[in-house]
């Protein structure tokens, strides 16, 4: 592309594109309306948290990868790709064990005893105040992660085309609170089905339009190898390196394992199914989605870089964060098809919308199951009447802290850093449950604060020592082809300014740690404190004995079997 037009001022929102992105947020408003109105709203509880257990494997599997496939996805990888290289394409081998694991392990646990929060199954296992615990902390991590999403691509789509900062986030957060209040998780998880395809028609634009300016995928490919991108096979076993083999295959099964075996949003879905088969089968074919938005994702990032390989436009100064890059590559090279734009942009609202709407139903789902229904006797038009309030309630709060994340760094490395802080020693949690029976409660739950101590720690420090260029190897970006003078290599300037600063110890040798390891962190951390109560020979009995009672399906003696281990005690 020449490079004259990428120093004239970046095109605006058309008329086209406001109505195509409009017309996203019509639609998925539609949907809730439709569930609430035609469907006659929802009879009970049951029907707004788990779609009264009817639902089949295609749309949820498909409202699986919606969930956690956000804005971040659509703007944030193809700049981590940009930036660092299509490394971060590996993270596919750890979607492979996440699906294994949680399908094998954790989904048919909390399927058979038909909780409706996760949390739950905590009491069960351990006490109630681990279950509080457990429930405070899933709350406390999903307003902040919900807040990053709404605020990050509404900050840089309003920096490139224009559109107004708060009008975005107010209204992707009404919308989706609208949704989610009238229609109740059957409308979260359709509404997800439509956006999913939003999202991958937007990143489809932007590959085809690349490839068809640079001259074919083959030149894209080239530009990528020649400029380093093509970063895939980094065995480093350094945990302070950013981006390794290692780091994203273990670190990204650690993160995604604690998303999809253990978050409320996520386990919702499963026990929204109809049958444990179709659970399963829900979470085989949200792999399938998963690579594919991955994968085009991470070949938007090379299509950005072929484009700009000889002209940052960051260091060209025509953006002011690189979080900005794909709206303006978009506004660039698209502006020319009216509408097209619109569509990227609701591509990355859709990944908003998905995220913000599934997150407002589980904060609902479990302040109803934790904190409501165990100390208040409601009726079922009571607990419908109190779940649309706390969506309402929780869309605001979100929507609130939406300005708590112009205070994070990149938007792909604090989305992580939020989900392995929290996610991390709760995944050490169930696990220590699910797989020692001879865990118990103080053990449980001294682990689990040991676990997020550490995990905050590493990652505050983190946030204020930022690791420096030589452990998070940032590639070359290069100005040379730009129309003005002074432009040099930005990795240059940073390590310049980085090395002024006077580091402690601590800063260059655990601050530096990979933040792909937050997760593992605190879930390694918690396995460490447990309580050896029973002999070995006791707690293999006692694991076959929990496996035989899920194959019979039989709740009650399960529910019993917990409470005797949680004591202690041996069991006959």
């Amino acid at each position: 592309i020449d490079t004259q037009r990428l120093m004239s001022s970046a095109a605006s929102f058309s008329v086209w594109d406001y109505v195509v992105f409009s017309l996203m947020l019509v639609i998925s408003a539609g949907i809730g309306v439709y569930y609430a109105f035609a469907g006659r709203g929802q009879s009970s509880s049951a029907d707004f948290l788990v779609g009264g257990r009817s639902m089949t494997a295609v749309p949820v599997a498909l409202s699986l990868t919606a969930s956690f496939m956000s804005a971040i996805t659509v703007l944030g990888t193809p700049v981590e790709v940009y930036q660092y290289g299509a490394i971060f394409i590996l993270i596919c081998f750890s979607y492979v064990l996440m699906v294994a694991v949680s399908s094998e392990i954790f989904l048919p646990i909390f399927y058979r005893l038909g909780i409706t929060s996760t949390y739950e199954y905590l009491e069960m296992r351990y006490n109630k105040v681990i279950r509080l615990f457990g429930t405070v902390l899933f709350i406390i991590q999903t307003v902040l992660y919900t807040g990053l999403v709404i605020y990050a691509p509404a900050l840089a789509l309003n920096q490139v085309t224009g559109i107004d900062l708060w009008g975005a986030v107010i209204s992707t957060g009404v919308v989706c609170t609208l949704y989610c209040t009238l229609g109740g998780l059957k409308a979260v998880v359709w509404t997800d089905v439509f956006q999913v395809g939003i999202m991958l028609a937007g990143l489809l634009a932007v590959i085809v339009q690349s490839v068809l300016l640079q001259g074919g995928i083959s030149t894209i490919i080239s530009d990528s190898t020649q400029g380093g991108r093509l970063n895939l096979w980094n065995f480093d076993p350094n945990p302070l390196r950013r981006h390794t083999f290692w780091s994203i295959t273990v670190g990204g099964t650690f993160l995604w394992t604690s998303v999809y075996g253990i978050n409320q949003a996520q386990v919702q879905r499963y026990i929204s199914c109809k049958s444990l088969f179709h659970a399963k089968m829900a979470l085989y074919i949200n792999l399938v989605s998963l690579w594919a938005i991955s994968i085009c994702s991470v070949f938007c990032g090379l299509c950005l870089y072929s484009v700009y390989k000889n002209c940052d436009p960051w260091a060209a100064r025509k953006v002011s964060a690189l979080d900005q890059l794909m709206p303006y590559l978009v506004l660039d090279i698209l502006s020319e098809y009216p509408g097209v734009p619109g569509l990227f942009v609701a591509a990355a609202y859709s990944g908003t919308l998905s995220t913000v709407s599934s997150s407002v139903n589980a904060l609902a789902a479990v302040t109803i199951a934790d904190l409501i229904r165990p100390y208040f006797s409601l009726s079922e038009r009571q607990l419908s009447w109190s779940l649309k309030g706390i969506s309402l309630f929780y869309g605001a709060v979100c929507i609130g802290m939406a300005g708590v994340a112009s205070l994070m760094g990149g938007m792909l490395q604090a989305a992580i850093s939020i989900a392995g802080v929290v996610g991390g020693p709760l995944l050490g949690l169930f696990s220590l449950g699910i797989l020692f029976p001879c865990a118990n409660a103080k053990g449980g739950l001294a682990g689990l604060v040991s676990g997020l101590a550490l995990s905050l720690w590493v990652c505050i420090g983190a946030q204020i020592y930022p690791p420096l260029p030589e452990n998070s190897r940032p590639l070359a970006l290069m100005t040379h082809g730009c129309n003005f003078s002074g432009g040099t290599n930005w990795t240059a300037n940073i390590d310049d300014f980085i090395l002024k600063e006077q580091r402690p110890f601590l800063a260059d040798n655990w601050y530096s740690l990979s933040y792909l390891y937050f997760g593992p962190l605190g879930t390694v951390t918690r396995l460490e404190f447990f309580d050896h109560k029973l002999s070995t020979v006791n707690q293999l009995f006692d694991f076959l004995r929990i496996c035989d009672i899920f194959v019979l399906h039989e709740q009650k003696v399960v529910i019993s079997l917990l409470t005797h281990i949680q004591s202690g005690r041996n069991i006959d």
